[in-house]
């Protein structure tokens, strides 16, 4: 790949404050640091603590080609989530709306520190981050990029509902109120406006073409979007083989009995870092976990408190967890911190994903080959589970986004879990499952669309 004058380029990466999106960012800031950009990152010191603490799939030694600035904004609550409340994380808002306004000025002085020393200072700002679009505008040597960390098709129901490539696949958009509150609906319509407004040269996708190609032709094609430079350069996550170790990283004790577990036996379930499972659900899982008898990985945690490292660490089900641990003995494991995803998803001995469908969870499960049983929660989530259930078909549902506020008892939870993991139940997804594992890994080697369009974004900054 010819490659301009990288030391004259100065790549800003200024990713919103959850940990989806700081791990999308950070994937893609070592991506370009590895092809030889200075790349800086920048967020609030405890989310840069955050996204370095929580990498997984690199070398730890490669955080070094990225250079962390602190965005210093003050102090913001972090209450605990409450489990018993709607499931999109509210408790998070408060920081939320504390960033967008108060990362603005530390942002604008990093910003102009940068330009003094490099040609062209490229922006990569999170989509929910439009300030840095603006930011960047006003230097006379900068320019923006967006990141799209929500699937592309996701936008096709966002703008229309009812366009023809939801009607056409017989998919459901589900209306935006029922999946988030209005406060955040609200902010993320400022944040477009905001976006509009700002000077925008294109967008990265963390998707592939293996998967969205027709819905990122459709967006191309849209008004909003058609004066733009789009790269599809997903998964942005890294790809690792059956054995999913990771050089330099120490494993997590859950890895040795993985590598004790027959090949595809295992179902992994987690439902991320924003949503927490009210107690009486709590107990139906466990019990069709226990009544499948199939063997099994289940992180148990409530979603993030805005500042992670204020958690107590202390699990609400630890009386649950007791029983439970001692019944399912040698079956399966139960982890109560954070878990290796990445590396448990790639394994040969994991079989499945009971997942909440966020579209991080759902690129790292799709790209490793393994289906996922569907427990969409809020946002995008339940998009995300309409196109892996019935457009992608490598997926099950368990429970659809309209019974959130109901019980779903065991033997429902039991019957799917069954109808993933027995082998002449779950052929079929399995085999579509890996299928699709390796159209999208080939889509980011040599000659692949995804590698393709990070060269070209490579080309193109570098100019």
């Amino acid at each position: 790949m010819a490659i301009g004058s990288v030391e004259s380029v100065a790549v800003v990466a200024v990713p919103f404050p959850a940990q989806g999106h700081l791990n999308q960012l950070m994937h893609l800031s070592l991506l370009l640091a590895s092809r030889g950009l200075d790349v800086h990152y920048a967020a609030p010191p405890a989310h840069l603590q955050q996204a370095r603490s929580r990498l997984h799939g690199w070398d730890p030694d490669a955080l070094r080609s990225i250079r962390f600035h602190d965005l210093d904004v003050p102090a913001y609550e972090s209450p605990p989530p409450d489990p018993t409340a709607p499931p999109f994380p509210s408790h998070m808002m408060p920081m939320i709306q504390s960033f967008a306004v108060a990362a603005r000025a530390p942002f604008a002085a990093l910003l102009e520190r940068i330009s003094a020393s490099y040609s062209r200072v490229v922006v990569v700002y999170d989509r929910l981050n439009s300030f840095a679009a603006a930011q960047a505008a006003r230097l006379p040597n900068g320019e923006a990029f967006g990141l799209q960390c929500v699937a592309m098709s996701y936008n096709i129901g966002w703008l229309d509902p009812e366009n023809r490539l939801v009607r056409e696949h017989g998919l459901k958009f589900h209306p935006v109120e029922a999946c988030m509150p209005k406060e955040f609906v609200e902010f993320i319509s400022r944040e477009e406006q905001d976006e509009e407004n700002a000077t925008s040269s294109g967008m990265l996708m963390n998707t592939s073409r293996a998967i969205e190609a027709e819905f990122i032709d459709e967006i191309a094609a849209h008004p909003m979007f058609k004066e733009m430079k789009l790269f599809a350069v997903g998964p942005l996550n890294p790809l690792l083989d059956a054995t999913a170790r990771t050089p330099g990283q120490t494993r997590h004790e859950c890895m040795d009995w993985l590598d004790k577990q027959p090949a595809a036996s295992v179902l992994y379930v987690s439902f991320g870092t924003t949503s927490s499972l009210r107690g009486d659900q709590v107990a139906e899982l466990a019990a069709a976990l226990k009544g499948s008898k199939q063997r099994f990985i289940w992180v148990l945690r409530d979603a993030d408190r805005a500042d992670i490292f204020a958690d107590s660490g202390e699990s609400r089900h630890a009386e649950l967890l007791s029983r439970f641990t001692a019944e399912t003995e040698g079956v399966g494991l139960v982890i109560t911190g954070w878990a290796p995803q990445l590396e448990i998803l790639a394994h040969g001995a994991t079989a499945a994903f009971m997942s909440h469908c966020g579209w991080n969870s759902t690129m790292e499960s799709l790209s490793h080959g393994k289906p996922i049983l569907a427990w969409p929660m809020h946002s995008d989530q339940p998009w995300d589970a309409e196109l892996v259930c019935k457009y992608l078909k490598a997926g099950l549902l368990v429970r659809p986004l309209e019974k959130h506020s109901e019980v779903v008892p065991a033997e429902a939870i039991q019957e799917v879990i069954e109808e993933a993991m027995l082998p002449e139940k779950g052929m079929a997804i399995r085999l579509r499952a890996m299928e699709l594992g390796e159209v999208v890994r080939a889509s980011v080697a040599d000659g692949g669309s995804s590698r393709k369009d990070l060269d070209d974004f490579v080309g193109y900054i570098t100019r």
